[in-house]
């Protein structure tokens, strides 16, 4: 839609950019892309600035948010979306993203993606507020199935209607976090095939891939470990069904050596084939 983003694509399998890894990246790396997790750079200014302009020049890259708080009863918040805006207008993003949930009540922010009522207004309401985030952005949006620990009994959805419903209200593309999909499979007894299956293929753009933790039998998406054989397994299963949608490999906290980062995003890249 602008500039770069007119003409870069993303394929195959990319990194989440972080600081640990700028070195290696301004190096002779194989890798295709690189998705800019916008709440560590927003507001960014100077040599760091500088750096994510001259990565931008030799990788397209995707724009992730954390904080734009779409299920919110709070207002859209302004700040934070000019901020974002300002920042994918610095990466030239082939498309921005966020998740299918909410982080932020009376102004006060929470350190972690709460789910939301799987309703048919619900779904309206949050459609609406990605057709004005995507507006305002000028790029084109995809929403994210997030890890959840609890559910709602007012839901009459199922995940996968919620958020197949989500997208086609709001026109907008979903970046399918295998991971989140696996966690909740077994949090919560999802069947995946029926959740496959409730999803359009034409809006699957992107699949993020991670490692969780578990505590108390219960699995937690913590992006701090390789990933796990289970989800390597669904990852099969969801290229089997979508094709060779671009995928990252997301890892967030305890980073590994590059090289171990780069063994995970080249196995992924194999399957792919």
């Amino acid at each position: 839609m602008k500039n770069q983003a007119q003409t870069r694509k993303v394929s195959g399998v990319g990194i989440g950019l972080r600081s640990a890894y700028f070195s290696d990246l301004c190096g002779d790396t194989q890798v295709p892309w690189l998705e800019v997790l916008a709440d560590q750079f927003m507001g960014s200014e100077g040599g760091l600035r500088d750096t994510l302009k001259a990565l931008r020049d030799r990788y397209p890259m995707t724009l992730h948010g954390v904080g734009l708080s779409l299920g919110s009863a709070d207002p859209l918040n302004p700040e934070y979306l000019n901020q974002f805006k300002a920042l994918a207008d610095v990466v030239q993003p082939v498309w921005v993203s966020d998740h299918l949930a909410w982080v932020s009540y009376q102004g006060e922010y929470v350190y972690d993606l709460l789910p939301l009522p799987q309703t048919p207004s619900v779904a309206t309401y949050v459609a609406e507020r990605i057709r004005a985030v995507q507006d305002h952005v000028g790029y084109p949006f995809l929403i994210e199935n997030i890890s959840s620990y609890l559910t709602y009994r007012p839901s009459t959805l199922t995940e996968a209607q919620f958020l197949q419903t989500v997208a086609e209200q709001a026109d907008c593309g979903i970046l399918l976090d295998v991971n989140n999909l696996y966690v909740n499979s077994i949090n919560h007894g999802l069947n995946i095939d029926d959740y496959l299956n409730s999803l359009d293929p034409a809006r699957i753009k992107q699949l993020h891939l991670a490692g969780y933790t578990e505590e108390n039998k219960l699995l937690i998406d913590t992006h701090s470990k390789p990933v796990y054989p289970a989800v390597w397994a669904l990852y099969q299963q969801v290229l089997a069904k979508f094709g060779p949608v671009p995928t990252l490999i997301e890892w967030d906290s305890d980073l590994p050596a590059w090289q171990v980062l780069e063994q995970e995003r080249l196995k992924a890249e194999r399957m792919m084939l």
